[in-house]
C-alpha cells in the first residue's frame, strides 16, 4: 500500500498536491455525512407533499444507509481492482447525478428508488477516500493528521447538515437540500484526476457480486416485514418477509464461509474483543439515530418551529459531540478504553432518562447534549478496538466491518426505532374521535404525526386544538419509549464493556 520507511529511505514528504488532494477528498465525505442526517428536517415538508405512508417515510430515511452498509465492502473490493481514484471519480458522478433527480422527485417511490442509488454511488466514497489518503500520505505523522482532518470532515458534515439543510427548507423547497451535492461532486470530478493519484491494490480480492445481493436481500425483507408489521400489524405476509430475511442471511453465511476470498471474514468473529466492540458499535449507533430522527420530527411537528429554526435548535448536540470527541484521545491515555466507554454510556444513559422526561424544548435539547457527548468515547473507541484485535494482516477487513457496522446501526437505528414509534402512535390513535369529523377527515391523522397537522388545517380551531392535543401526545408516547431503551441499551452496552473488554486495547496501541 505504502513504501517502506528505514533509516536509509525516510517516508517522502507531503507536497502541496496531496494537501490539495486531502480537501479535494475531504469535500465530498463532508457531503456524503450530511445527506445521512439532511434529510430528517424535511420529513414534514415530505408529508405534505408528496403524502408519502408511514412505511414508505422510513424507508426514504433509512434506504440510504443500507445500500451504503450493502455496498461498503463491495466497492472497496472493486477500487481495488479497478483503481481507487477511478471509482472515486464514478462515485462523485453517480452521486451528483442521482442527487439532482433526486431533488426534482414527483413521487414517493421515485424518491426512495433514487435515495437507494444515492446510497450505492455513497459507498464508493468512504472507501475510495482512506485509502487514497494512505497512498498520499506516507509519512507516518502526515498520514495520522490526514486521517484525523478525514474523520473530521464526518463531523463537520453532521453538525452542518441540519443547519444548511433547515435553511435550503426554509428558503427554497424540499428538493434543494439535494442539490448541494451537486457543485462539490463537479469540484471533484475537475481537479481529482490532477490532485489526485491513481492506485490498484497489487493482489486485489475478487469481487463476489452474489455475497453483495445476498447481504442486502437478507437486510431489505427483514426490514421490510418489522415496518409492514408496525404499520399494519402482525400478517403471515409480515413474517414471511421476515423470515426470507433471515433465511438469505443463512445462506450469506454459508457463502462466506465457503468462499476462499469471503466479503466477510467471519474468522474475526472468533475473537472475543472484535466481536464485542462491533456489537457496542452497532447497538450505540442504533439507538442514537434512532433518537435523533424523533427528534428532528418533534422540533417541528410538536414545538412547532420552521426548518430553519430546527436545524439551529439541532445545532448545540452536534457541537457538543464534535468537541468532546477532541477530548477522548488525551482521555484514552490515562484510562482503559472500557473504563472509558463504560463512564461515557453512563453519561449518555443519564441523557436518555432525561430526555424521557424532558417537559420542555430547551430540556429536550439539553438532554441531547448530555448523550451526545457520553457517546463520544463509544464512537471513537470502538473502531480502535476493532482493528486492534484483529491480526495485522486482517486489519484492513476489521477497519471494513467497522464502517459497515456504523452504516448498518444508523440505518437499523431508523428503520426499527422509527417502526416502533409509528406503531405505538397509531395504536393510541386508534380510538380517536373529534366532535363533528368523519372517520374519512381523520385517517390520515391516524397514521401519522403529519397527517394529524395536514387534517387539522382544514377543520375548526377548537376541533384543530383536539385534534393536535391528542395526536402530539401520542407521538411523544413514541418518543418517550424510544428514550427508555436507549437506556437499556446504554446499560447493556456498558455491561458488555465492562466484561469483555477489560483488556481490549486500541490500534494505536493505549
Amino acid at each position: 500500500m505504502t513504501t517502506s520507511t528505514t533509516d536509509a529511505a525516510p517516508a517522502r514528504k507531503a507536497t502541496r498536491r496531496e494537501w490539495l488532494g486531502l480537501i479535494a477528498i475531504a469535500v465530498p465525505c463532508m457531503i456524503y455525512s450530511m445527506d445521512l442526517t439532511v434529510l430528517n428536517l424535511a420529513v414534514p415538508t415530505l408529508i405534505r407533499e408528496l403524502k408519502p405512508s408511514a412505511g414508505q417515510m422510513l424507508w426514504i430515511i433509512d434506504i440510504y444507509g443500507f445500500m451504503v452498509a450493502g455496498f461498503l465492502m463491495t466497492m472497496g473490493t472493486l477500487g481495488d481492482r479497478i483503481g481507487r481514484r477511478k471509482l472515486l471519480l464514478i462515485g462523485a458522478a453517480a452521486f451528483g447525478l442521482a442527487s439532482t433527480v433526486a431533488a426534482f422527485s414527483t413521487s414517493t417511490e421515485m424518491l426512495i428508488v433514487m435515495r437507494a442509488l444515492l446510497g450505492i454511488a455513497g459507498a464508493t466514497l468512504a472507501p475510495s477516500t482512506l485509502s487514497l489518503i494512505a497512498v498520499m500520505f506516507e509519512d507516518e505523522t502526515e498520514r495520522t493528521f490526514a486521517i484525523s482532518m478525514w474523520i473530521a470532515s464526518f463531523s463537520a458534515g453532521a453538525v452542518i447538515g441540519p443547519l444548511i439543510g433547515g435553511a435550503l427548507i426554509e428558503y427554497f423547497w424540499w428538493g434543494s437540500v439535494f442539490l448541494i451535492a451537486v457543485p462539490p461532486m463537479l469540484v471533484l470530478l475537475v481537479i481529482g484526476p490532477i490532485l489526485l493519484p491513481e492506485y490498484k491494490a497489487p493482489q486485489a480480492g475478487r469481487l463476489d457480486l452474489p455475497s453483495a445481493l445476498l447481504s442486502l436481500a437478507a437486510i431489505l425483507p427483514a426490514i421490510y416485514g418489522i415496518k409492514h408489521w408496525a404499520e399494519f400489524g402482525l400478517s403471515v405476509y409480515a413474517a414471511g418477509c421476515i423470515v426470507a430475511g433471515l433465511w438469505f442471511g443463512v445462506v450469506f453465511t454459508r457463502r462466506q464461509k465457503r468462499l476462499a476470498d469471503p466479503m466477510v471474514d467471519l474468522a474475526l468473529f472468533g475473537i472475543a474483543a472484535f466481536r464485542a466492540a462491533l456489537a457496542i458499535n452497532l447497538a450505540g449507533i442504533m439507538v442514537m439515530f434512532g433518537s435523533f430522527i424523533f427528534m428532528a420530527q418533534y422540533l417541528q411537528l410538536v414545538a412547532g418551529l420552521t426548518p430553519l429554526e430546527a436545524g439551529i435548535w439541532s445545532l448545540p448536540s452536534a457541537v457538543a459531540f464534535t468537541l468532546a470527541s477532541f477530548s477522548v484521545t488525551p482521555l484514552s491515555i490515562r484510562f482503559r478504553p472500557a473504563t472509558l466507554m463504560a463512564g461515557g454510556m453512563v453519561l449518555s444513559g443519564l441523557g436518555f432518562a432525561w430526555l424521557a422526561f424532558a417537559p420542555t424544548l430547551v430540556q429536550i435539547v439539553a438532554s441531547s447534549i448530555v448523550f451526545s457527548i457520553g457517546f463520544t468515547p463509544v464512537v471513537a473507541l470502538t473502531t480502535g478496538i476493532v482493528v486492534g484485535s484483529a491480526p495485522q494482516e486482517r486489519a484492513g477487513a476489521a477497519s471494513a466491518m467497522s464502517e459497515t457496522s456504523i452504516e448498518l446501526g444508523g440505518a437499523l437505528g431508523v428503520a426499527v426505532f422509527g417502526s416502533l414509534g409509528a406503531a405505538l402512535y397509531r395504536q393510541n390513535m386508534a380510538g380517536l374521535s373529534v366532535a363533528g369529523v368523519d372517520n374519512a377527515t381523520l385517517a390520515p391523522a391516524r397514521a401519522t404525526l403529519g397527517g394529524a397537522l395536514a387534517a387539522a388545517e382544514r377543520l375548526a380551531p377548537e376541533q384543530s386544538a383536539h385534534l393536535l392535543e391528542v395526536a402530539r401526545a401520542a407521538f411523544m408516547t413514541g418518543f418517550h419509549a424510544v428514550a427508555l431503551i436507549a437506556v437499556a441499551g446504554m446499560i447493556f452496552c456498558m455491561a458488555v464493556a465492562l466484561t469483555t473488554l477489560r483488556d481490549a486495547r486500541l490500534s494505536g496501541g493505549h
